[in-house]
Parts: C-alpha cells; structure tokens; sequence
C-alpha cells in the first residue's frame, strides 16, 4: 500500500489571497461578530486545502480579527469594552508619536505638502457621510487617521497602526456611534488643526471622545435589543 499522501502546504499566493476575501467579508459585516469559521466549510467554499485555511485564519487573528480558542475553532472577533479601551489607548500611544515625528520634522503649523493628503482625505470624509453609506464613511474615517500616522514617514510605526485599524474598522461595521451627519468631517478639520498646537494631548482627547460614543452606543444597541 502506497503512503498516504499528506496534504501540500499553502502557498503564500493562495493563503493571502483567501485572507483578504475573508477579512473583506468580516468588515462588510456579511459575517457578524462571532460567526463561526468552520475550516471544511470555507475550505469547501474557497475550493482550498485545509492547510491554506488554517494559514489564512492565523493571518487574520494576527490582526485581531479572527479569535481562535481550542474545542470551539475560528470566530469573527467581537471586542468588548476593555478590548475597546485598550485598542485606543494603543492607538492614541501610536498616533501621538507619529504627530510628535512629524512636528519634530517639519515644525509647526505643518507645511501644505503634509497637510493636503490629510485635507483631501477629510474632503472624501465629508462626501461619505453625505452619501449616507457607513461602510464608505468608516474607511474614510479611517483614512484621515493612517495618513497623518504615515505624514511621520515611520514604516513601523505605520506598520503597527494599520494592524490596529482593522480592528476599529470591524467594531464600527457593527455599532454606529451617534455622529450627527457631517460632523466627522468638520471634526477631523478641527483635529488637524489641534495636532500640530497640542501634540499628543489633542489625540488622546480626540480618541478618549470616540471611545466614550462608541460605548454609549454598545449600551443604546444593548438596551434597544427585544
């Protein structure tokens, strides 16, 4: 009898291929907070090995994502309010020194070159939230965010916080903090210009504030449940 034949591993090509498909379906909310991620389903449904599954789950709970415990296997992530907290505490250490950089670099107020990637991203803030699509004003919001984290020119620090940003964006597919229609975008105005006065102590406040709505409205959607 001939050896059984073990199954190939992944290569990187399909692994990472299957892992955007994956993480593109968690953050459009098609699969909900603690859907389950059953490996000879999507194995089935991706027409992939086991193996590549298994290597695209493990990419995706690198980035918080998936969880995977033993006994219960792959789930969409669902942050609670402690994970909520420390994900902006963390945020807020990253963005603070990312500002810091770039005032150390190019002086205050920042010149127009630094500036007008941000504007222009707070320009399609603003169009996201007039079209009313929160999907759109969610990757907006979080657009202004990682370009003035980029603005420091740090890869790593650039790095850490995209792999941050995936979490806040799957936490707000699923909870819609009360934001008045077209305050986020005269909101990150009025932040650009408070990072290069107060440095730091501007994103802790900005970020302190966002945790606080997206709280309040965890509770409201809580309370409003049959």
């Amino acid at each position: 009898m001939s050896p059984r034949r073990r199954e190939s591993e992944p290569g990187p090509t399909h692994a990472a291929a299957l892992a955007d498909a994956l993480r593109a379906s968690i953050l459009s909310g098609e699969l909900g907070l603690d859907a389950p991620l059953r490996e000879e389903r999507l194995a089935a449904e991706h027409a992939a090995s086991r193996h590549t599954v298994r290597a695209a789950l493990q990419a995706l709970a690198a980035e918080r994502l998936v969880t995977i415990a033993p006994y219960r296997g792959a789930r969409v992530a669902n942050l609670d309010d402690d994970a909520v907290e420390a994900l902006q505490e963390l945020r807020g250490a990253l963005e603070a020194e990312a500002v810091r950089q770039v005032s150390a670099k190019h002086g205050t107020p920042w010149p127009a070159a630094v500036t007008r990637p941000v504007k222009e991203a707070i320009d399609r803030l603003a169009l996201a939230e007039a079209s009313g699509d929160w999907l759109a004003t969610t990757r907006a919001h979080a657009e202004v965010h990682r370009l003035i984290v980029e603005a420091a020119a740090s890869p790593r620090i650039a790095q850490a916080h995209r792999q941050l940003e995936s979490e806040i964006l799957l936490l707000l597919t699923h909870v819609r903090p009360d934001y008045p229609a077209g305050s986020l975008a005269r909101e990150h105005t009025g932040y650009l210009d408070e990072i290069q006065r107060e440095g730091g102590d501007a994103v802790r406040a900005h970020l302190a504030h966002s945790a606080d709505l997206i709280r309040a409205a965890r509770c409201q959607a809580a309370t409003d449940e049959p």
